[in-house]
């Protein structure tokens, strides 16, 4: 939530992450966001991958007013169950990868309230009018019809990460219809040149030497799940043009 002192209140962060690439580097550019923003970062600690056990961590978050980090779906599933068990009182919760999926809310209570990043959402509101607006191709799907159709398929919600992959298929089936082929250069060198929207979102490639291949366009939402321990629904809560709720903030 990238805006000068986003956090309400809050004057101090713990960050707890995964020891992973991944799950560290995000934790690393968060502690230097939060010191650069002015915030006190009492904790930030590393856990390994397939950790279990978080009792040692919470300890020590004490009363800090918001605690990040987290790192893959089952520890960070893990670790909010536990933090709710142990009745951490932070004003804001925010972890990484799991709070999207909707099997999120199997940890029951532990879920409500907490936020995390999500690629995309099912509320997204992205069409082949907002594509025409910004001067971009449409293809595809809308995201009602992606979702519906998926939800037939599947019976049940899609998440990002179902989104993320069905639109991957979608950019490749352009960049081949694009270079006319199939041949695996003449598609790179079509993908380069993409700049179109999908429900998945805009779509356009870094072509520099350091950061070719990059995704240079995409949004992300963040998202929160509100309403009771027994009927849990997930809210768009940033950025505010597509949120779809007021954060729930305080959390506890």
């Amino acid at each position: 939530m990238a805006e000068s002192r986003p956090i309400g209140t809050a004057t101090t962060i713990a960050i707890i992450h995964e020891n992973d690439k991944f799950s560290s580097d995000v934790a690393a550019a968060a502690y230097d966001y939060a010191l650069a923003q002015g915030y006190q970062v009492p904790v930030n600690e590393g856990y390994e991958s397939g950790a279990t056990d978080f009792a040692s961590l919470i300890n020590k978050i004490g009363d800090a007013d918001a605690v990040m980090g987290g790192g893959h779906f089952a520890d960070t599933s893990t670790f909010a169950k536990q933090m709710y068990e142990k009745n951490v009182g932070a004003a804001l919760i925010a972890l990484l990868v799991a709070p999207p999926e909707p099997s999120f809310t199997d940890i029951g209570a532990g879920a409500q309230g907490i936020v995390g990043p999500s690629q995309w959402e099912p509320t997204v509101t992205f069409s082949q009018q907002a594509a025409q607006s910004a001067n971009l191709t449409w293809i595809g799907p809308t995201p009602a019809d992606f979702t519906t159709a998926y939800r037939a398929a599947f019976n049940e919600e899609p998440s990002y990460h179902s989104a993320g992959g069905y639109a991957a298929g979608l950019i490749l089936q352009a960049a081949i219809e694009a270079a006319g082929t199939t041949a695996t250069d003449a598609v790179k060198t079509a993908m380069d040149g993409l700049d179109l929207m999908t429900f998945f979102g805009r779509t356009k490639f870094d072509t520099t030497a350091e950061a070719h291949g990059l995704q240079v366009a995409h949004d992300m939402v963040y998202i929160q799940w509100q309403g009771t321990p027994t009927d849990l629904h997930k809210e768009v809560v940033w950025p505010v043009a597509a949120k779809t709720a007021d954060a729930v903030y305080p959390l506890r």
